[in-house]
C-alpha cells in the first residue's frame, strides 16, 4: 500500500509585527481574494510584492487593486504581515490534497466583502456612464451571494438613478433572488426620481 505524503504545516512569523495599519489588512485580504483556496502564503506574498514571475501573470495576479501594495518591502517582511492576519484569525490555512492554501475566516469575509462590494458599486457606475448591455453585467452572475446582496444594499443606499440602465441589465441575466432584490431597488429608485420631478 503507497504510503502516504504528510501534510505541509506552514510555520508562521509574525516577530516584530504587533498590528497592521487598517489600510494594509485591507490590501492582504483584497489580494487574498483572487487566489482562496487555490495558492498559498508563498504566491499571496507575490502578488502583494509586485512580482512578475510566471505564475503570477499566467494566472492574471497583476490585474489585483492589491498587487504591488508591499513593494517596497522585502519578501520575509511582507509574510511576517501574512502570517499576522493568519494568526489574529481573518485568513486561514486549509489544504488542497497536502499543499496549505488560504481561506478567508468569518471575520476576514466581512471586511473583504466590504472592500469588494465597494469596487463593484464603483465599476457599476462606470458601466452607468456608456451604452449598457446584458454582458456588461454578466460578470455578477456567479459571485458570492451575500456579496451580491451587499452590492444590492449599496446600491440602494447610493440612491443614484444613473444606476437604473445597470439594474434594468443586470436584472436579465440573474437568479431569481437576486432579480427580486434588483427589482425592489429599481422600483425604490423610480418612485424617488417621480417625487424629484414632481417637486
Amino acid at each position: 500500500m503507497p504510503s502516504r505524503k504528510a501534510r505541509v504545516s506552514p510555520q508562521l512569523n509574525t516577530k516584530g509585527i504587533t498590528m497592521l495599519l487598517e489600510g494594509e489588512l485591507v490590501a492582504i485580504l483584497r489580494a487574498a481574494d483572487e487566489l482562496i483556496m487555490a495558492g498559498g502564503r508563498t504566491l499571496l506574498s507575490r502578488v502583494l510584492k509586485g512580482s512578475r514571475e510566471r505564475k503570477v501573470l499566467e494566472l492574471k495576479l497583476d490585474s489585483c487593486p492589491s498587487y504591488g501594495y508591499y513593494r517596497e518591502l522585502n519578501y520575509p517582511d511582507i509574510m511576517k504581515r501574512i502570517d499576522w492576519a493568519i494568526v489574529k484569525g481573518y485568513l486561514a490555512i486549509d489544504y488542497l490534497g497536502r499543499l496549505p492554501v488560504l481561506t478567508f475566516t468569518s471575520a476576514g469575509w466581512e471586511i473583504e466583502q466590504n472592500t469588494y462590494s465597494d469596487e463593484l458599486l464603483k465599476k457599476l457606475r462606470e458601466i452607468a456612464n456608456g451604452p449598457v448591455q446584458m454582458a456588461d453585467v454578466e460578470f455578477l452572475r456567479d459571485k458570492n451571494r451575500s456579496l451580491i446582496f451587499m452590492l444590492l444594499d449599496k446600491i440602494e443606499a447610493a440612491k443614484d438613478n444613473r444606476l437604473l440602465s445597470v439594474l434594468e441589465e443586470w436584472r436579465k441575466t440573474d437568479y431569481k433572488k437576486v432579480r427580486t432584490r434588483i427589482s425592489e431597488i429599481m422600483q425604490s429608485l423610480e418612485s424617488r426620481k417621480e417625487d424629484i420631478q414632481r417637486s
